[in-house]
């Protein structure tokens, strides 16, 4: 199982040890709303599980798919709150299938606001 095939698993299972073990121990997150990057597995997977709580619903699907021999581009989108999202995971692989790198891009502006606030609010419940 490749790297991609294993994020593809962890979207549809939401089991929480596989996304942690896809994870690089000195992974990064980069987030649209974030200025700087988070660095390493405690937080990357912290950012990784909110989000796929607060985008990860029904309605979320990928759209389309551009790979390389070490990553891929996975464009997505889902409806939140009557908001619709649309965005681009960017994420890069080692050579054993672990996450190194994990972007995230998101349009509109509105899609963007909203996405603060709700990762804000699923980030500090995930704290308590």
């Amino acid at each position: 199982m490749t790297g991609l095939d294993s994020w593809y698993a962890f979207m549809k299972s939401h089991d929480a040890k596989a996304l942690w073990d896809l994870l690089h121990p000195d992974a990064v997150f980069e987030s649209p709303v974030v200025h700087s990057p988070q660095r390493g597995r405690d937080i990357t997977f912290k950012y990784l599980a909110s989000a796929e709580k607060v985008l990860g619903g029904p309605g979320f699907s990928y759209v389309g798919e551009w790979t390389s021999a070490d990553g891929a581009v996975l464009e997505f989108k889902t409806i939140i709150d009557g908001i619709e999202v649309n965005g681009v995971d960017i994420i890069t692989f080692d050579a054993k299938g672990r996450i190194t790198n994990f972007k995230v891009m998101v349009r509109p502006l509105k899609a963007i606001n909203m996405l603060h606030r709700l990762m804000a609010e699923q980030l500090a419940a995930a704290q308590s």
